[in-house]
């Protein structure tokens, strides 16, 4: 699975198998280790995130900081994604 970043004790990552079709742009938020059950944040088209659930029960005030860090990268991201599968969809 693609690490996109980190932010402190947070990694950042997509997973390598994002279903078939293909979903639409997010990210992955885990302290630690990637994990099955890992906070979800779509990425819309104008960079901005959308939570999708907080599994890994981050701390709101930390989960509001690494959202500002993800938009700010958004375009990385968006770009990374499409190097890897090939293909962007956006949630909205």
């Amino acid at each position: 699975m693609p690490q996109i970043f980190k932010v402190g004790n947070y990694t950042i990552y997509f997973w390598s198998n994002e279903n078939n079709p293909l979903e639409p742009v997010h990210v992955h938020i885990s302290e630690g280790q990637p994990t099955s059950n890992a906070t979800k944040i779509w990425i819309t088209s104008r960079g901005k995130c959308v939570m999708c659930h907080n599994n890994s029960n981050i701390p709101n005030r930390i989960l509001r900081n690494i959202s500002d860090i993800i938009e700010a990268r958004s375009e990385e991201i968006i770009s990374t994604w499409k190097k890897y599968f090939g293909e962007v969809r956006f949630y909205c």
